[in-house]
């Protein structure tokens, strides 16, 4: 996957993720997690694109390094 790829995905599952709060009751606990999915679900899209304006490979790589380690925590429950 080039780089092209990976930004049109990632902002095509962000849309994703605003369609599907926009979709959702309007109820107060449901709002609540409608913020927090709209915070998760497009963090990825503006982190990717905050890697793509690093000055050099090696900086772009460990913002993404970055990224993927802030991003698994609370999949795999670390602290």
């Amino acid at each position: 996957m080039n780089k092209d790829e990976l930004k049109s995905r990632l902002k095509s599952f962000a849309l994703r993720i605003v369609v599907l709060v926009d979709n959702m009751p309007t109820t107060i606990s449901s709002q609540s997690f409608a913020r927090q999915i709209i915070r998760s679900g497009t963090s990825p899209f503006a982190n990717y694109r905050a890697a793509c304006l690093a000055k050099s490979e090696k900086d772009f790589l460990n913002k993404l390094k970055w990224w993927k380690r802030n991003w698994m925590k609370p999949l795999v429950g670390w602290s």
